[in-house]
């Protein structure tokens, strides 16, 4: 992936891990759209970084998504990166009463949101780039977050599947694994102990000048590898 003069649409790009990739790709050179489900958030963001184009966009919903794809292609047709970042965790137990709808809620944020953007995205002609982030957890579960480690494994079976699907393609596929950093994911102050974003955008942003399609960071790294040298030969037999 080239690392500038690039328009890039990056889902949840206004907090977390995206408003982390959102700075990062500002300063080298790029044009990024943000899109987020809080308003008020997203024009703090814009205020502060006057050349980020942002769209209100709740991605739960079918309906918005393909407003979200039909705004984009018609106004940014040019559009060659998307990353699907956007995502929730919830701390919850099967015992809990409301544990179905919430589950319900993080499948359709976690997984349909991004298999469906994926899905639409592919048709723009200019799309040269996409981005997954999955997580750790989608190599060994935290039975906390049941739902969500169960989602971030199926995106990371999909981005596989998908890279191979598209290796004929113009289209590079990327999966960004990262470990638990310090954001409000899941809540706020849940991660105050971990490390901050800013030290794994520079990770991140060193592997991609590398080349690399699967970038990972502190204990993501492990977890990656392992499981890498246990399936990758599978991978191979089972799709030639």
């Amino acid at each position: 992936m080239k690392l500038s003069n690039n328009k890039i649409l990056i889902t949840g790009g206004a907090s977390g891990i995206g408003l982390g990739l959102t700075e990062r790709f500002l300063k080298e050179g790029n044009e990024v759209i943000i899109c987020g489900r809080r308003e008020e958030l997203l024009n703090q963001i814009v205020e502060q970084y006057p050349s980020v184009i942002a769209k209100t966009c709740d991605l739960s919903k079918e309906e918005e998504r393909l407003s979200l794809f039909n705004w984009v292609s018609q106004n940014h047709s040019d559009l060659n990166v998307l990353i699907n970042n956007a995502g929730i965790q919830n701390w919850m137990s099967i015992t809990d009463d409301d544990f179905y709808d919430r589950a319900s809620d993080e499948m359709t944020t976690n997984v349909l949101a991004p298999v469906h953007l994926t899905k639409l995205f592919t048709q723009l002609s200019a799309l040269t780039t996409i981005i997954n982030v999955t997580s750790g957890l989608a190599f060994v579960p935290l039975s906390k977050v049941p739902v969500y480690c169960a989602t971030k494994a199926f995106m990371r079976s999909f981005t596989l599947s998908l890279r191979h699907s598209l290796k004929s393609s113009a289209i590079e596929v990327i999966e960004m694994i990262p470990p638990a950093l310090n954001t409000d994911l899941g809540a706020a102050g849940l991660h105050n102990d971990f490390p901050p974003v800013s030290d794994f955008v520079t990770s991140i942003f060193e592997q991609l000048k590398e080349g690399k399609t699967e970038l990972t960071f502190g204990t993501s790294a492990d977890r990656a590898k392992a499981n890498n040298e246990i399936i990758q030969d599978y991978f191979n037999m089972m799709n030639p």
